[in-house]
């Protein structure tokens, strides 16, 4: 699966949609999606600036992974960004943790710092 397709899934996830309901905002067939992930390829520039706009991030982002930013302004709008890309990359391990009562969140804490500090191989 190419990294377009993979962070669309991740956004539709994040979001709660599946591929059917992108599809059917987007106007294009489920087979069409299928058929790119299996060819490993991006969509057109006009369907990727579709699904980026459903899916409420930039067609740079599905593309490479990143935002471009050009000043000191943006710079600001890039950390936050970033902390949003790991919220929706660690958002089920960040809702499990707040489920915890606070001794357990500190033993899971102190267990990351563990392994900071000695990496598993």
């Amino acid at each position: 699966m190419s990294d377009f397709w993979k962070r669309v899934d991740e956004e539709l996830e994040y979001k709660g949609m599946n591929r059917k309901t992108l599809s059917k905002e987007v106007g294009f067939s489920l087979g069409n999606v299928g058929k790119g992930i299996k060819l490993g390829s991006s969509p057109s520039a006009d369907t990727a600036v579709k699904i980026a706009s459903v899916l409420g991030v930039t067609v740079e982002y599905l593309v490479n992974g990143t935002t471009q930013t050009s000043s000191k302004n943006n710079s600001k709008i890039s950390e936050e960004q970033e902390q949003l890309r790991l919220y929706r990359k660690y958002h089920d391990l960040i809702e499990k943790c707040e489920t915890l009562p606070d001794p357990q969140v500190k033993f899971l804490s102190e267990i990351a710092d563990r392994l900071e500090k000695y990496p598993i191989s």
